[in-house]
């Protein structure tokens, strides 16, 4: 046995099903009375389904839907109660796949405790046996063996949910109510929580109809950047406009999909809005988004006919390498870097700065690809699979995978760029292995990170990592292969001569001179003479007092 993993085939990533744009809503005070009134009243009902809906569990069904909504109109509309039933359904079954993926990471991580606990102290791991390493020492051992029994109790209350159907939702997000009981230490302050909790729980959004104008009858926003909502019948005395409307003074303009936005309301198709407050920055923000028809993939081949631009994923740069279809590298390796620390908002902009590097350089090689590794760092973190090394656990976590592959998606799409993923098993020491060395020259330093990116680029593109195979042996030349591996069975001309090098060759023939030179089959054979049959070495080199011998006569 090898030890080595099967690895997976390469494949297209399919792109984004949706799109989503946002505006800044520059309001009045009064707007901001009447939006904050509307969507704490809108999210105090939210709640209140949503406490209905975690009571009822697993047997919910279309009539309780029903019925939920039905109690919902009174005090809004028909339409705000289909939003705020949706939301919460969507909100409860996002829960309840958390609850599974929980449950799934409490048994492996068991498992893997288990199975440490079982080895002998300071026990080397041995991959071919399957063995893992055991503890380093005995204090460890027993701190791992009480966090085993925490574990299997976390695990038996999860299960117990599970069955019972309940799930743990907090409207406005856990952190922030757990930051409750530390406002004092963050400096926060109470006045300034509840701000932003009031803020986190209020409910200003709605969903889409196809048919209505502008695509949507509760929240609609006009051609002319017109801001409408439907109020529900509790606020109905805050309208300023005809049918329990209030128009807002602020206008909105989207930047980003602008005409493909207009094209949709012009045609009254379906488009959802939300609106919400950010209290850190003092704003008002207008979503709006919709359901976009995804294209078509190509196959494999053909989004590989131009070449790829493989990169390898780090903590905090791209390297990125061009490849022709061969499998060689054409250019130099670029490196596009982005900043992990800061806050939210400044890691999502470094990484849309550094991929917006990234497809520039894509175009201007000419690819119409990218390949990236197939990372899941979902388990990546787990302190039994990389102990006490507290630095790499911390670097894994912090690694935006997901992320990046959503953001790279994406942008390519809008660019007719497709992504390949690639399986990443040993990319990075096999690529170091066989491409760093060859790869580096007086005056280019290749990395391990720039080898890694070429494995990336052959794996894409069907080729082994590795440079060559071994030539064949010189009495089996034609059953033993062709010494490249870049040439498949489907090239053509494959088997024709090499190219004329310029310069001699031989002592007596000019590269290409002889009748025979681009005949394989020229050989000392019958029937077919080699190139120069009609000349025959002398046993002794000839001197000149003998040449008078072997000239003919007149």
């Amino acid at each position: 046995m090898s030890g080595l993993r099967k690895v997976a085939p390469a494949f297209v990533v399919p792109g984004p099903a949706a799109v989503a744009i946002r505006a800044r809503l520059r309001v009045s005070s009064v707007d901001e009375a009447v939006l904050t009134e509307v969507g704490r009243f809108l999210g105090a009902l939210a709640s209140r389904d949503l406490a209905v809906r975690s009571r009822q569990g697993t047997t919910h069904d279309a009539g309780s839907w029903a019925r939920r909504k039905r109690e919902l109109t009174e005090s809004s509309s028909a339409r705000w109660a289909g939003s705020i039933t949706k939301a919460t359904h969507d909100q409860w079954a996002l829960a309840r796949r958390g609850q599974s993926a929980q449950l799934a990471w409490l048994r492996r991580q068991i498992a893997q405790t288990e199975e440490r606990l079982a080895r002998p102290l300071r026990a080397r791991a041995d991959r071919r046996a399957g063995l893992v390493r055991g503890y380093g020492s005995r204090s460890e051992w027993h701190a791992k063996a009480r966090r085993l029994h925490s574990l299997r109790e976390r695990l038996a209350g999860l299960e117990a949910d599970l069955v019972a159907g309940r799930v743990h939702i907090v409207r406005g997000g856990k952190k922030l109510a757990h930051l409750r009981h530390h406002v004092e230490e963050t400096g926060l302050g109470r006045e300034a929580w509840r701000e932003r909790w009031q803020a986190a729980r209020m409910f200003l959004a709605a969903d889409g109809e196809s048919g209505k104008p502008c695509g949507n009858e509760t929240i609609r926003v006009t051609d002319g950047g017109e801001l409408s909502i439907r109020l529900p019948a509790a606020l109905a005395h805050l309208a300023n406009a005809r049918h329990g409307r209030y128009v807002s003074a602020a206008s909105v303009t989207f930047s980003h999909r602008a005409e493909e936005w207009r094209d949709r309301i012009a045609a009254n198709r379906a488009v959802a809005y939300r609106i919400h407050f950010d209290v850190v920055r003092d704003r008002w923000y207008v979503t709006a988004s919709w359901q976009r028809t995804a294209a078509q993939l190509l196959p494999l081949p053909a989004a590989l006919a131009h070449g790829v631009v493989a990169v390898d994923m780090n903590d905090d740069h791209l390297a990125a390498w061009h490849l022709d279809t061969h499998g060689n590298p054409v250019g130099e390796p670029r490196r596009f870097g982005f900043d992990l620390s800061g806050n939210t908002r400044h890691r999502d902009a470094q990484i849309r700065h550094a991929l917006t590097r990234l497809l520039h350089h894509t175009r201007r090689a000419g690819a119409r690809a990218i390949a990236v590794e197939d990372l899941d760092f979902g388990d990546g973190a787990s302190r039994e699979r990389y102990g006490r090394n507290k630095a790499f656990r911390r670097l894994v976590s912090r690694f935006p995978t997901a992320r990046l592959k959503a953001r790279l998606v994406s942008m390519a799409a809008e660019q007719n760029i497709a992504i390949v993923a690639v399986d990443p098993a040993y990319t990075s020491r096999w690529g170091a292995q066989h491409w760093q060395r060859p790869l580096t020259t007086p005056t280019r330093r290749t990395t391990r990170h720039d080898a890694a990116a070429v494995a990336i680029g052959r794996r894409a593109l069907g080729h082994p990592i590795r440079r060559r195979t071994a030539p064949p042996p010189h009495d089996r030349s034609d059953r033993a292969g062709h010494r490249t591996v870049q040439t498949g069975p489907e090239a053509r001309r494959r088997e024709g001569p090499r190219p004329r090098a310029p310069g001699p060759r031989t002592r007596s023939v000019p590269p290409g001179g002889g009748a025979k030179a681009g005949d394989q089959r020229a050989s000392h054979r019958t029937g077919h003479a080699a190139e120069h049959a009609t000349w025959q070495q002398d046993v002794l080199p000839l001197g000149p007092e003998r040449w008078l011998r072997v000239l003919p006569g007149p």
